[in-house]
Parts: structure tokens; sequence; C-alpha cells
């Protein structure tokens, strides 16, 4: 089977990330990659690992679906960008303590120079929807 590569660029568009921040995230080793040269190569797996989705096809029968999810927030100044991003993560970080909940993996990242915060939510669908209710919630209320 032959493996499919990306570069970091490829890696940024499929996730609807800046290319900096999927840098950052391969220098802090939250993404594997790849040096070839000067550059940077993911494998499809290894995407798929980081947004939570299974690098290996489940057995028949075993049927599991999880959400990978990026909620854009416009116009958000530091301040509130600080503040909803912790919220958000804390409250999917208290979703994981109930033990017949889901476990949520939550990353924001914020765009000062055009104050856009984005939430990226992984894990399960019925847990990852309540998260983003929450989400839907504190955007509006701000």
């Amino acid at each position: 089977m032959q493996r499919q590569y990306y570069s970091l660029d490829q890696v940024a568009d499929l996730l609807g990330l800046h290319v900096r921040t999927v840098r950052g995230y391969v220098r802090d080793g939250r993404l594997k990659a790849t040096q070839v040269g000067r550059r940077y190569r993911v494998t499809r797996s290894d995407v798929d690992a980081f947004t939570g989705a299974s690098a290996t096809p489940r057995p028949a029968g075993g049927a599991h679906a999880e959400a990978s999810v990026i909620v854009q927030v416009d116009g958000v100044d530091p301040a509130a960008a600080m503040r909803l991003g912790n919220t958000v993560v804390a409250v999917a970080n208290s979703a994981g303590a109930d033990p017949g909940a889901g476990r949520l993996r939550v990353e924001s990242v914020y765009d000062e120079e055009r104050a856009v915060l984005k939430i990226i939510v992984l894990g399960g669908i019925a847990e990852a929807a309540e998260l983003l209710r929450i989400v839907d919630t504190l955007v509006e209320d701000s």
C-alpha cells in the first residue's frame, strides 16, 4: 500500500488552519512529521491520528463514529479569545470527567492579525455536538 504524503501547506488547508499553526504543532510534537531536506512531510495516517480519525478500518459490526470540527469565530479581541478558548477547554475537560461521556480533545488558536479564533474539537459526536451548543451560546453572549 502506497503512503500519501502532505506538505505542511496542504495539511493547513485540510484542517482549515494557518500554516504557522501547523508548523507549531509539528515543532511541539503534537503532529508527527518527517523532515525531507528542509521541508516537512506528513502522512495521511498522521493527519488522521492528529484529528482523532481512525487510520485503520474497524471490523464489521464494530462501527464507531467521531467528529472533527473547526469552529471559526470572527471579530474577537485577544482578551475575549482567551476567555472563550479557556472556557471551552474547561467545559470539555469537565465533560470528560463523566465516566459515561467520551473524551473530547479541544485546541484553540487565535490569529490576532485577523481577529479570528479557531476552536478545534475532536471526539465523540454527541459530546462534540453538546460542546458546539455551548460554544454557540458563549459566542452569542459575547
